[in-house]
């Protein structure tokens, strides 16, 4: 008996997913321009200020930088709504002045003082904002994934239409617990977005020595999560694909991924000297890729910006990170009783 052919299956919300496309870089305003130039700025001078005082023995434990990487975090604040979080790994500081913590606040929990973020008690790695809705630095890799993914299911419990940004790193994109997450959240359709910053060595192994597969934004293809590339040397290009994401997580369609194609011009961290690529490489990166020089260039440009303007800027922004290190300095140290406190027994 001839068995009747069967008809193909009708085209899901879910397969449809895979058709996301990496939207145009947005069209800046003239503020819109100023205000990443100076959160990327703050972000570049913080972090030189905090490896200087690294080498002066200032601060202990380790220290990762993000000068480089400043367009991705800038970039996808500008998406984001009062109440939106976001999480991190390691590499930690840009993200805290991006959510508008305190300069003195973070600066002074890397030299494990009282008027740090973690009450000196925290370090480089671990610091917490829950009034700016930063839930941290996280020193076990990969660990905020599924942090993050917590905080994406207590928004949609709540109906609050926030989002969670979790920011992870290449190296990270191969730990278990990330796809654990990934299935729960597409399961559930939780508003998350995966932000994989791609800075091209993990911990200092290129990802074509180390992942199988090297386009991350396909990483959640099996759990039906879609992905785009994103050029996280423009901040541009960043603002308008975060656009996009934080639409999709609002709208019910559950978790994104955005692969940020970004570059760190220091070690993976202040005692990694980085001899596992060129300095050629790296000085190529800074002279035609560089976030800030590029924002910087369309000022001047378009004459919204005289280079003395930008330079009264760069003033304002060192000396806002020179009273955070010269606080950092003179702030007490924690008592000792604090090693009794906030911790469960």
């Amino acid at each position: 008996m001839a068995t009747a052919a069967r008809k193909a299956p009708a085209k899901s919300k879910a397969d449809s997913k895979s058709a996301l496309t990496t939207p145009k870089p947005a069209d800046f305003t003239k503020q819109q321009e100023l205000d990443a130039y100076r959160g990327m700025l703050l972000i570049r001078r913080f972090e030189e200020k905090a490896g200087q005082l690294y080498g002066m023995g200032f601060i202990g434990g380790f220290c990762h930088l993000y000068i480089g990487q400043e367009a991705v975090v800038t970039g996808i604040k500008m998406a984001l709504v009062e109440g939106d979080q976001m999480i991190t790994a390691y590499r930690d500081h840009g993200h805290m002045l991006a959510m508008d913590m305190s300069p003195r606040g973070v600066m002074a929990e890397l030299t494990g003082r009282r008027g740090g973020y973690s009450k000196g008690k925290g370090g480089s790695m671990h610091m917490f904002s829950k009034e700016k809705n930063f839930y941290g630095g996280h020193g076990i890799v990969g660990a905020q994934v599924s942090l993050g993914t917590g905080l994406a299911f207590a928004n949609k419990y709540r109906g609050n239409k926030n989002v969670s940004v979790t920011y992870f790193g290449d190296g990270a994109a191969n730990q278990g617990q990330v796809y654990e997450s990934f299935n729960m959240a597409s399961l559930w359709k939780l508003p998350v977005i995966y932000v994989i910053e791609n800075n091209r060595y993990a911990m200092g192994t290129s990802v074509t020595r180390s992942s199988a597969e090297t386009d991350f934004s396909h990483r959640g293809a099996s759990f039906r999560i879609p992905g785009i590339k994103v050029d996280g040397m423009d901040v541009r290009a960043v603002k308008s694909a975060s656009d996009m994401a934080t639409e999709w997580c609002r709208s019910g369609n559950g978790p994104i991924i955005l692969e940020m194609n970004t570059y760190r011009y220091r070690g993976h961290s202040m005692s990694d000297p980085a001899k596992y690529r060129s300095k050629e490489e790296v000085q190529k990166m800074r002279s035609e890729h560089d976030p800030i020089e590029q924002v910087k260039a369309r000022l001047t440009e378009k004459k919204w910006a005289s280079e003395d303007e930008l330079k009264a800027v760069d003033k304002e922004v060192r000396d806002i990170v020179a009273d955070a290190a010269d606080f950092a300095q003179t702030d007490p140290e924690p008592d000792a009783s604090e090693l009794w406190t906030d911790i469960t027994l």
